[in-house]
This record gives structure tokens, sequence and C-alpha cells, in this order.
């Protein structure tokens, strides 16, 4: 099941900030929730691959099983495995979405996908891990972008920088996938060597 519970609190378990405000509470409390908190056990090798497989997950908003299918498509690539794992989350409709700004954060953008907001070239898309490709279009379908937020968006929009491989049309409130996602641009927080790790051992 898709973790619904306090973000905050999984992010601080982590160690990883995933929203603004998962941030402004970690700069208060850099430590892991509980009474054992600020005293963190040293993680086993095999603890540290699991946590950055656990913060990818909720970072994407992933289940454990589609995320297997994510890493098995990675290693099939050629390529870094690691790096293939993470260009082929970004590419998620879900993602493209925030990452252009029309989501706060990537748990909106994936509601905004659901309740049918976009369009990819023209066609009605509502399945949140629909993936991207270079060439493709996101738009907000004409007859939501009267709706209340969208207006609200669209003036965020104006003075949003997006990553170098999208492309944002704010007054046509849509964007292009230019290129494959660039790992520099990303600054991923999440080591996916250890992740790649910790399948190899499985």
């Amino acid at each position: 099941m898709r973790y619904t519970g306090p973000k905050v609190k999984k992010a601080r378990r982590l160690g990883m900030a995933f929203t603004a405000k998962d941030a402004k509470v970690m700069q208060r409390r850099a430590y892991a929730p509980g009474q054992h908190g600020q005293n963190r056990a040293r993680l086993s090798e095999y603890g540290a691959q699991l946590k950055e497989k656990q913060k990818a997950k909720v970072a994407y908003g992933i289940m454990e099983r589609q995320f297997e299918i994510y890493f098995k498509k990675a290693l099939k690539q050629t390529g870094v495995t690691g790096d293939n794992l993470l260009k082929l989350l970004e590419t998620r409709l879900d993602n493209i979405v925030f990452r252009l700004g029309f989501g706060e954060t990537r748990a909106q953008a994936r509601q905004l996908v659901n309740h049918g907001f976009f369009q990819v070239n023209g066609h009605r898309v509502d399945i949140p891990s629909y993936q991207m490709k270079v060439g493709d279009v996101v738009a907000v379908r004409p007859v939501k972008q009267k709706k209340a937020y969208v207006e609200k968006v669209k003036e965020k929009l104006k003075n949003f920088k997006t990553m170098d491989w999208l492309e944002l049309n704010s007054g046509q409130l849509s964007g292009k996938l230019l290129s494959s996602p660039d790992m520099d641009s990303i600054n991923s927080a999440i080591n996916t060597q250890l992740i790649v790790e910790h399948y190899s051992r499985t």
C-alpha cells in the first residue's frame, strides 16, 4: 500500500525532505521522530540499501511491486542502472506535471492527473504512471482551464523555472519533454547505487 501517514515523520525517519514543509521542520528537528530519534543506531549495509529504496518509493509515491518493475526495466536498458531508474521515475506523467510547476508536490500532481486535468499530445491521460517520451507535450485540458486552482497556478507559472530538459509554456498551460532527464540537474538526494546493490543481493 502507498504510505498515507504523516509525511513529515516519514521524511525525518528517512533523513530526506520530500516537500518544502518537510524541509522547514527538519531544519528545526534534524533527527528521527520518537523517543530515541536523536540517538540513531548505525545502519547495517543492508539497512542503508533498504533506506535508499524507501526514500525513492516515498519521493515518487510508488508502491513496492511497481518499484520492482521499474528496476527490472532499468536493468535491461543500456547504461548505468541507477541513472536509468531515476530517468524512468522522472518521466512519469505525475512527476513531469510536478516538475513543470502545475503541482506543488508530487502527491498533488498525481491527484491532478487522476482527476483528468491533463492531456498528452492532445489526448486525455489520467494515469499518473504514464511514461512520457521525448517530444511529448502535456497540457491542461481546455475544460479544466477555468478551474479556480488552474487560474491560481497560472500566475505562479509566469516566474517558474523548470528543468533544462523540459520546456514550459505558461501562457498555454503546457510543457514539453525536450530530452532525456539530465542527472546533474535532478541533483537527487537518493543514492541509486545502494538501490542497485539491494536488488543485487536478493
